[in-house]
């Protein structure tokens, strides 16, 4: 079976439109995980993605009749353009259906090519259904996105030119895994060649097809699928692929949203591209196995296998990049709520850097922040700081790993205050370095109590602070005398109709 998936790929007709993407080092991540880490660079395709490779290579194959019908298949958005740009170089038509929940900026490329484009459902399995139907009325020939041996053979040249390029050892090689069309290709070249080299796939802890099938021994249709990786969104693997993957995958590996968006930085810091949540799979999983076995010395390969991320996703992959890497720690911490208090809590977080701070008041005695702080030393600083923070008298619940805190609740803390009187609202500016924060609060010093805080460090070169402070009508003078000495920018916000409307 091997031998004769070897002879397909080595057949395989893709550099008509595909390119030999480099295998390139990522000298820092590397260096992080002491081991040589490769990145197979599918990003850099004339479609961003890995995916014309096998859709170019079964639509040239198809026989006169079924060209001039043209080509129809179902895609999350990577395989679409694989096979609108196949389609358009071939002057084929194509009709492809997408998912509504495809990101934007895939359906405008696949409509950029030239197809036809049909939005239907809310996952792949959706419009594949769609598509079928529409294949009985419109005649078309169906591309398959995965479960097809011509597709199979053209994901299979990234294998071939991944031993081509590195010439010695290969430890593993780390795969992401939707319906299964790349690792079996990779899989069925490199294990009939260098059956030594381990092949291990990496799916979203929420879609995990291929690790679940393995696991049963055939394959299982999941309830649902997570979208946050919408390029391996696929609830069954296909049946093709999950036979070649039971002889060749030596094991999946399951990583969740906070791991795949730090790999997405890891690949940002190392090469300056944006891989999209699916392609960055590979090298979470990459770091994961590190982690799990302690090798090092070894050489590894990930496929970074597309780079078709919407902008608006980008913010959210910044939040979580920190959490993923067990760089940031979410806190709640209680306090006494007394002037003077904040500066004290800073003071016991010492020189860490604060990601994120925010307070509202609402009890005479306690305050509940919410606290974002940076780590460098991993799970282990985070511990050793909430023991710090517990022999302090203060009560610390740890919200890293709580989905609602990451999601919701650090956007929503604040609301209006019934007991807050003679509040008034400030935004500050100040410099943005190492212990900023902790100055800040000193200069305010214990006299006025502060009643509202919400700082978020952006990475900017200026942090920004919003400050409710409770002014009695006697200390005005002293508080605008206080305010014209800061030296820093502020402005007052107390009159801000946003303010009066949900916090004040």
């Amino acid at each position: 079976m091997l031998d004769h998936y070897t002879k397909k790929i080595l057949n395989a007709r893709v550099y008509e439109v595909a390119n030999e993407t480099p295998l390139e080092l990522a000298e820092t991540l590397s260096l992080r995980l002491g081991n040589p880490l490769w990145l197979k660079r599918e990003d850099l395709q004339p479609v961003f993605s890995f995916k014309l490779r096998g859709a170019y290579n079964k639509i040239v194959q198809l026989d006169a009749d079924q060209q001039r019908k043209g080509v129809i298949t179902a895609s999350a958005g990577n395989h679409a353009q694989g096979v609108a740009l196949a389609a358009q170089r071939l002057g084929l038509t194509a009709l492809i259906v997408m998912p509504k929940t495809t990101p934007d900026i895939k359906v405008q490329a696949v409509q950029r090519l030239g197809a036809e484009v049909v939005l239907h459902g809310n996952t792949y399995d959706d419009a594949y259904e769609h598509a079928c139907g529409l294949v009985k009325t419109r005649g078309m020939t169906y591309i398959p996105p995965y479960d097809d041996p011509d597709v199979i053979a053209g994901q299979g040249t990234v294998a071939m030119e991944i031993l081509r390029q590195h010439s010695g050892g290969i430890h593993a090689i780390f795969v992401p895994v939707g319906g299964g069309g790349l690792i079996a290709g990779i899989a069925a070249y490199v294990k009939a060649l260098r059956p030594e080299t381990r092949i291990i796939g990496v799916e979203p802890e929420d879609a995990p097809c291929l690790h679940h099938a393995l696991a049963a021994g055939e394959r299982v249709v999941l309830d649902q699928v997570g979208i946050f990786a919408d390029g391996v969104a696929v609830r069954q693997v296909g049946e093709e692929p999950f036979r070649i993957a039971r002889e060749t995958v030596d094991e999946v590996i399951l990583v969740n949203t906070d791991e795949i968006c730090a790999a997405i930085k890891d690949i940002f810091d190392d090469t300056r591209s944006i891989a999209e949540p699916a392609g960055a799979l590979a090298v979470a999983g990459a770091k994961k196995y590190v982690t799990r076995e302690r090798i090092s010395g070894k050489a590894l390969v990930a496929i970074d296998s597309g780079a078709n991320m919407n902008f608006d996703r980008l913010r959210h992959v910044a939040e979580r990049a920190e959490l993923g890497e067990r760089r940031e720690a979410l806190l709640s911490v209680t306090i006494p709520e007394r002037p003077g208090s904040f500066r004290r809590f800073c003071e016991m977080v010492g020189l860490r850097g604060i990601t994120e701070f925010n307070y509202r008041y609402a009890d005479p005695t306690q305050a509940h922040i919410f606290v974002g702080v940076q780590m460098h030393g991993g799970d282990t600083e985070r511990d050793e700081l909430i023991r710090e923070l517990s022999k302090g008298d203060y009560s610390v619940l740890d919200l890293t790993d709580n989905e609602v805190a990451k999601l919701h609740i650090r956007h929503l803390v604040g609301g209006h205050s019934q007991s807050a009187n003679n509040e008034r609202l400030f935004r500050f500016q100040f410099p943005e370095r190492p212990g900023a924060l902790l100055r800040f609060l000193q200069h305010i010093g214990g006299r006025w109590n502060i009643s509202l805080f919400h700082y978020r460090n952006h990475g900017a070169a200026y942090g920004r602070i919003l400050c409710g402070i409770q002014v009695p009508p006697t200390d005005s003078d002293d508080f605008q005398s206080f305010l014209d000495n800061l030296g820093y920018e502020h402005w007052d916000e107390t009159d801000n109709p946003a303010y009066r409307l949900f916090l004040g």
